[in-house]
């Protein structure tokens, strides 16, 4: 069997565990760009989107409501803190994103297995303070439908268990759009929807090499997950993406050039960052600029630049090297720009790819170098913290720097940000 944990509401729970005021009322993170990112049940009640900007919110609800901006530090650190209960619970645990991880359970008892999850349930609350729900099914797909339960219906007590052949499994797949599905993307559902599937007991209930055939193999491990045969796992969902894109709309608009490539060179080391920690080497780099189209009373002006690489790379200071190039390329004077990003393109295994005679050479001692020395600095940013080494020091007011005038304090993670108790 295999249990999911996953955090209620993770970022506002990680916000009230250190602020038990706000428990009971309406509260919402920010995003950069003032759009909610997460939600309390009091929020989504008063009927707030997912995604909802800030602006747009009728003034009633803002004044019922505490919006915050988004304390990645401190919600990464109480991440691993709940990861690390887990751990005692079972020596197999994956961590799936920022508040899910599935928990594998082979060889635990099956007539204790609600109980035991009870418990890990009640131990993550009682050390961290973050409520979870936990979905346990034999496989992953049935886990995640399992999980949504746990977390929708009072009656489970946030747990629920699916067991592949039970009635209660059948009608909650009979209830459940098939676009609700783990891994069943809205296109997918409407491809589905004209061969009349609509429900996940419709999908489980289909012809496996049908599905395949119209769609892909992993839809069809789908189907056998639904029918509680194991099939996927995790990398079969989250295998290495062929293109990967960092961006951020600015705090406030900018026409300085000096911001800009200070955005942009943060946005490409993260992305170098990315590319090397999934094994890929990148052929291409864009590098796009735009001001805000909103702002029709503005000079507007939007482009981007791709530029071929002399050979794949994950090298960060190779890649910084040619934004530089693309952004004095892209600059215009006389705009005040919104957002920028960069896009490594064409990507490669890095262990597999093929020497193309179009690649200027490299010696193996070069490669050797900048293998070496990127990985001592993902290394260093690992284990002591974020861009502990960078590539250039940012100003601290630089207009790309995240909105942080409602930002909670890192109580978990910065020494001068401790929570601090006075006695009367």
């Amino acid at each position: 069997m295999i249990a999911l944990v996953d955090a209620n509401s993770f970022y506002v729970s990680c916000e009230r565990v250190f602020a038990p005021h706000l428990e009971g009322r309406p509260v919402g993170v920010l995003s950069n760009n003032g759009c909610i990112v997460a939600r309390s049940p009091e929020l989504k009640a008063l009927g707030v989107a997912m995604g909802a900007p800030l602006h747009l919110l009728p003034p009633g609800i803002r004044r019922q409501a505490v919006l915050l901006s988004s304390n990645y530090a401190l919600y990464g650190d109480m991440s691993r803190r709940v990861n690390a209960i887990l751990a005692e619970f079972s020596p197999d645990v994956e961590v799936y994103s920022i508040d899910e991880s599935f928990v594998g359970l082979d060889g635990f008892d099956p007539a204790d297995m609600e109980a035991y999850c009870q418990r890990l349930r009640e131990t993550v609350r009682r050390d961290t303070g973050i409520p979870v729900g936990v979905g346990l099914a034999p496989t992953r797909v049935l886990a995640k439908v399992a999980n949504r339960a746990a977390k929708q219906i009072p009656a489970y007590e946030g747990v629920c268990r699916l067991d592949a052949e039970g009635a209660v499994t059948r009608a909650l797949l009979a209830q459940l759009p098939v676009t609700e599905v783990w891994g069943v993307a809205r296109r997918t559902g409407e491809r589905l929807a004209l061969m009349g599937i609509h429900t996940a007991w419709q999908l489980r209930e289909a012809d496996p090499k049908r599905i395949r055939r119209a769609f892909s193999v992993v839809l069809e491990r789908i189907v056998w997950e639904l029918r509680g045969c194991p099939a996927i796992e995790l990398e079969d969902l989250g295998e290495s993406r062929q293109r990967l894109m960092v961006s951020r709309s600015f705090g406030r608009l900018t026409g300085e050039y000096d911001e800009l490539a200070a955005a942009l060179r943060q946005h490409g080391a993260r992305a170098a960052e990315k590319l090397r920690g999934q094994g890929s080497l990148a052929r291409a780099v864009m590098v796009f600029l735009r001001t805000n189209p909103f702002l029709t009373h503005e000079p507007q002006y939007s482009s981007r630049l791709v530029v071929p690489l002399a050979r794949p790379s994950d090298d960060t200071p190779k890649l910084l090297r040619v934004v530089r190039r693309a952004l004095a390329a892209l600059y215009r004077e006389g705009y005040r720009y919104q957002k920028c990003g960069v896009m490594l393109l064409d990507l490669v295994d890095r262990e597999r790819r093929q020497l193309s005679l179009l690649e200027v050479a490299q010696s193996e001692a070069q490669r050797q170098r900048s293998t070496r020395l990127m990985a001592v600095v993902d290394r260093l940013n690992r284990e002591m913290g974020r861009d502990t080494v960078r590539f250039g020091l940012p100003r601290d007011d630089s207009a790309w720097r995240l909105r942080c005038e409602r930002l909670s304090s890192r109580y978990t993670t910065r020494w001068n940000e401790l929570m601090r108790v006075k006695a009367r």
